[in-house]
């Protein structure tokens, strides 16, 4: 099929879907068409918890960014369509270099990758030649490529532990991660000056509001968030750690301080429990809850969602498998550095049994 141009300029295809599946009774056709292709292409579809219910709903495997990568590196699909932010993509395709890696717009970057671009972050690591470096995954290839080690939010603790004590560490781009596992390591790691626009945004003054009118709800808090927030968590933790606790725990109510795609999840396994989303501190309280379930009912004010994430629609990925496009591409040269992190992340993981 042709790609047109002006879909090249946009950087995702904007080809209207049939009429029939326009409708709110269709989209549960076009997911089980979007399956149908998927399995006549051999595609693996993999969706991050941050996207929206509808696209985790129709994926093959739904993740943290640990999990993907995880998953990326041992499938056999021919194709894979990676339903999260484009250093995602990336990873995919340095981890599967023969394989079509598909990014449904490839204008969904990360406010953390932007905060940490390659060029700089070379200056900065040759300027302390005498520490290793760690990188936070969310960072593009490049960036990565001056990396010693990639982490994620579920084995940071842990990989930052297999360094000796007085080895001195460079951790970016995100210095709240960074300063909460300096915290709990009593490590000194140098940190990069870079946030995530989601976990930055919370608001402590209406968590604690939440927490007031919720006093037996115990708040689930990413660590990518501000200390001032991380310290008022029952547990601090990865997407994927916080999904567990909250479906393995006795706990009945829970306020989530992370972007509110997860919530999606934490109410499909637990339907009997109740998950409330943690606003941004520029909400409104007259905004209405976007996300469905028992929560939505609740009077609480916006969820705190990432912009990047909800670019990725069931639309636009009904349209990239059709077309198997656009493709994430990576520099060989670059991919041959990356790589190394990479890989040195998942041995000690499964070393871990992470």
């Amino acid at each position: 099929m042709e790609i047109k141009q002006e879909w090249k300029d946009k950087g995702y295809i904007d080809e209207p879907i049939p009429a029939g599946f326009a409708s709110a009774e269709g989209r549960k056709q076009l997911a089980d068409e979007i399956r149908r292709i998927a399995k006549e292409k051999n595609a693996v579809i993999l969706a991050h918890y941050y996207t929206e219910g509808a696209v985790q709903d129709v994926a093959d495997f739904v993740g943290d960014s640990l999990a993907l990568a995880q998953k990326a590196a041992k499938t056999d699909a021919d194709i894979i369509v990676m339903c999260g932010v484009h250093f995602m993509g990336e990873t995919c395709k340095i981890l599967c270099p023969t394989k079509t890696v598909i990014c449904p717009d490839v204008n969904a970057t990360c406010s953390l990758a932007e905060s940490c671009p390659a060029d700089r972050f070379e200056a900065f690591v040759k300027a302390h030649p005498d520490h290793k470096v760690i990188s936070y995954v969310n960072t593009t290839a490049a960036t990565k490529a001056w990396t010693d080690v990639v982490v994620t939010s579920s084995n940071a603790r842990q990989i930052v532990d297999s360094f000796p004590k007085d080895e001195k560490l460079i951790f970016g781009p995100d210095r709240n991660l960074g300063a909460y596992i300096n915290s709990i390591t009593g490590r000194e790691m140098l940190l990069w000056d870079g946030a995530c626009h989601v976990h930055e945004r919370f608001s402590l003054e209406k968590l604690l509001a939440l927490k007031a009118e919720h006093p037996e709800a115990k708040v689930l808090v990413h660590p990518e968030c501000k200390g001032a927030i991380a310290k008022v968590a029952d547990v601090v933790g990865s997407t994927a750690a916080l999904l567990k606790y909250s479906v393995n725990s006795d706990d009945k109510e829970f306020l989530v301080v992370t972007e509110s795609g997860i919530l999606h999840e934490m109410q499909r396994q637990a339907p009997e429990k109740t998950f409330i989303p943690v606003p941004p501190e520029d909400s409104l309280e007259s905004e209405a809850c976007s996300l469905d379930g028992a929560h939505a009912q609740m009077k609480c004010c916006a969820c705190n969602e990432c912009n990047y994430m909800r670019m990725l629609t069931l639309e636009k990925l009904y349209n990239s498998l059709r077309y198997e496009w656009p493709t994430v591409e990576v520099d060989s040269a670059i991919s041959a550095k990356a790589i190394k992190p990479i890989n040195r992340m998942l041995d000690i993981s499964a070393k871990l049994g992470l």
